[in-house]
């Protein structure tokens, strides 16, 4: 079965800076759409940012100009660069994967998610 693994969690400082990594591991069918997405203590999951196959991007305006998704095809691989960190940027970050499977002559898409990985920003 597919599966996401994330990575690069931690404690870091306002300001400072972090990378979040993704690895998508036994997967036999195309890579489509990605993203990350967090979640905040009592609050519900919200998209950070996506990320094409071609390498589109869009972004929530909250992260504009200080995060970056930037992606490998060859090694199934997705990060996250976070820079000039805020204490609400705190959560569990999630990695999304969506795969198109074809099955006689049709395709249809289904949606993988990781476990997530804890970034908390404090002094």
């Amino acid at each position: 079965q597919v599966q996401l693994v994330e990575s690069g969690g931690g404690l870091v400082q306002p300001g400072g800076s972090l990378r979040l990594s993704c690895t998508v591991s036994r997967s036999i069918f195309e890579i489509n759409d990605m993203g990350w997405y967090r979640q905040a203590p009592g609050k519900e999951r919200e998209l950070v940012g996506h990320i094409t196959s071609i390498g589109t991007t869009n972004y929530a305006d909250s992260v504009k100009g200080r995060f970056t998704l930037s992606r490998d095809n060859a090694k199934n691989t997705l990060d996250l660069h976070m820079n000039s960190l805020k204490p609400e940027d705190t959560g569990v970050y999630y990695c999304n994967a969506v795969l198109k499977i074809v099955v006689t002559g049709n395709y249809r898409f289904r949606e993988v998610w990781g476990q997530g990985t804890l970034v908390t920003v404090s002094s």
